[in-house]
C-alpha cells in the first residue's frame, strides 16, 4: 500500500513537472510570436497600429499564459486558458495581416502567385557530374564554418558525385546565371527548364570569389528570361521572393524579408552578401530573389545551418549590383581580371606605438616578381590610402585593388620612417588563389 501511494505521489510531481514544461514551451512560442509580429513591422520606427496591437496582446497573452495554468490546474484539474490565448493570439494576428495586405503592407497571395507565374519558366533545375569530390568546394574558413553552408547537394563520399542546383535564364538565346560551387568543377551538366525540357550546358565561365557562374545552353526556340533589377534600392525589411530547387524536388517558391546588407562569412575578401529569411535550402543554390517587380536582386549562395541541414531563416544571396557585372564580364570573356599588388597585408599595424596609433594596413611581405617590388614598396610600408581613399583592413586594400582593371595604375601612399609617399603602381593580373 505505501509503495502504491509512493508510486502515485512520483505520478503526480511527474505530472506537474511535464504541465510545467509544457507552460514553459507555450510561454516561449507566444514571445516568439510577439518578437516576430514586431520584426516585421517595416522599415520604419513606429510599426502599423495594427501590428502593434496584435504583439503588445502576444505579450499580454505569454504574460496571462502561467496565471491562467494555474487557475486551470486547480479549479478543471487541465490548462485550456494557455490553447484560448494562442487561439485569440493567432486570430489577431490573421486579421493584423488582412489589414496589412489591404494597406499594402504585406504581400496578399494573388501578388506571390502572379509573380511566380511570371518568373517560374525562367527558374531551371540544374544537375552536375563530376570525377572528383566537390567536398573541397564546400570548406569556408569562416568561424561559422561549421553552421555556413554552400551546396549542391552533392554526395561527396561517392567517387563519382552527382550534384544539384539552381540557376536563372537572363538570356533568350540560353544564357544562365547559376552559383560556381554548383558547376565549377562539373564535367557534365544537364538543366531541366520549367515545362521538363532537359538540355546539356557548357560552362561560359565562372568565378571562385563572388560564386558567380554562367552556362549556356542550345535552345531550339527563344527561352523565357528574367530581368536584373537594382539591389541597392532595397531597404531592410522589404519583401524578396526565393525561388530554386530545393533538395532536388522541383521548382519551389519561398517568401521572406532581407534581413540585412553588406554580410562578410568568409568565404573571400570580396563578400558582400545580402541576408534573407525567404527559406532557402540544399538545390536552392544558384536560384534568384526577386524583388516585388518580379526582377532578380540576389543570387542565392549559401545558408547558415548549425545541424548541417536546411534553413533556420538566415540564408544569403550575391546581390544583384555584383552578380550582374560578374555575369556580363563572363559572358564576354570567359574569366574575371582583377588587380593584384603581390604584397602579404597585414590589418595591425606593426612597429613603435607611435605606429600602432595609425590607421592603415601594414605589408607584410611582397613577391619580388610582383607589380609592388617593381614600384619600390617595402615590407613594413603601412600602406594608408588608394587613390587617395583612406583604408583600414587588408579586405578593404584587396578590393580596392581588385575592382582595378590590370595593366592601370593606382596611387598607394604609404607611411614610411615617419614620411607619408605617394607611390603609383602598375596593377598586375591576379593569379588564381591569392591573397593580395
Amino acid at each position: 500500500m505505501r509503495r502504491s501511494a509512493l508510486s502515485l505521489t512520483r505520478a503526480v510531481l511527474q505530472l506537474r513537472a511535464s504541465t510545467d514544461l509544457a507552460m514553459q514551451a507555450q510561454e516561449r512560442r507566444l514571445h516568439t510570436l510577439a518578437s516576430h509580429c514586431a520584426a516585421r513591422s517595416g522599415s520604419s520606427d513606429e510599426p502599423h497600429p495594427r501590428r502593434r496591437r496584435a504583439a503588445l496582446f502576444f505579450t499580454g497573452a505569454a504574460a496571462g499564459a502561467t496565471a491562467g495554468a494555474t487557475v486551470g490546474e486547480e479549479e478543471k484539474g487541465s490548462f485550456p486558458v494557455p490553447s484560448l490565448f494562442l487561439a485569440r493570439a493567432d486570430a489577431a494576428a490573421q486579421e493584423a495581416v488582412k489589414e496589412d495586405t489591404a494597406a499594402g503592407l504585406f504581400p496578399d497571395e494573388s501578388y506571390v502567385t502572379n509573380l511566380f507565374r511570371r518568373a517560374a519558366p525562367s527558374v531551371v533545375h540544374i544537375r552536375t557530374r563530376c570525377a572528383q569530390s566537390l567536398a573541397p568546394l564546400l570548406a569556408l574558413t569562416h568561424p561559422l564554418s561549421s553552421a555556413v553552408a554552400r551546396f549542391p547537394f552533392s554526395q561527396d563520399l561517392l567517387e563519382i558525385p552527382q550534384g544539384a542546383g539552381s540557376g536563372f535564364i537572363i538570356d533568350p538565346a540560353g544564357f544562365i546565371v547559376t552559383n560556381n560551387h554548383v558547376v565549377g568543377a562539373a564535367d557534365t551538366i544537364i538543366v531541366s527548364l520549367a515545362d521538363g525540357t532537359e538540355l546539356p550546358a557548357k560552362l561560359v565561365g565562372a568565378d571562385e570569389l563572388t560564386d558567380i557562374a554562367v552556362i549556356k545552353v542550345t535552345q531550339t526556340r527563344p527561352l523565357p528570361f528574367v530581368s536584373w533589377g537594382d539591389s541597392r534600392t532595397i531597404e531592410v525589411g522589404d519583401w524578396v521572393i526565393a525561388a530554386g530547387n530545393p533538395f532536388g524536388l522541383g521548382g519551389s517558391v519561398t517568401a521572406g524579408i532581407l534581413s540585412a546588407r553588406g554580410r562578410d562569412i568568409g568565404a573571400s575578401p570580396f563578400d558582400d552578401f545580402l541576408q534573407i529569411d525567404a527559406p532557402i535550402n540544399p538545390g536552392n543554390s544558384g536560384g534568384p530573389v526577386f524583388n516585388a517587380d518580379g526582377q532578380v536582386v540576389g543570387v542565392n549562395t549559401a545558408i547558415v545551418s548549425p545541424n548541417g541541414g536546411g534553413s533556420v531563416g538566415i540564408g544569403f544571396a550575391v546581390p544583384s549590383e555584383i552578380a550582374m557585372k560578374i555575369a556580363a564580364e563572363l559572358r564576354e570573356k570567359g574569366r574575371i581580371d582583377r588587380g593584384w599588388l603581390g604584397v602579404s597585408l597585414l590589418d595591425a599595424p606593426m612597429g613603435d606605438p607611435a605606429r600602432r596609433r595609425l590607421t592603415g594596413v601594414t605589408i607584410g611581405g611582397i613577391d619580388r616578381l610582383g607589380p609592388a617590388a617593381k614600384a619600390g614598396l617595402r615590407a613594413e610600408d603601412l600602406l594608408t590610402a588608394v587613390n587617395g581613399q583612406p583604408v583600414d583592413s587588408a579586405k578593404g586594400v584587396i578590393k580596392a585593388v581588385g575592382d582595378t582593371p590590370p595593366g592601370k595604375i593606382v596611387t598607394l601612399t604609404v607611411r614610411r620612417q615617419g614620411r607619408d609617399i605617394d607611390i603609383p603602381v602598375t596593377v598586375g593580373r591576379r593569379p588564381a588563389n591569392d591573397q593580395g
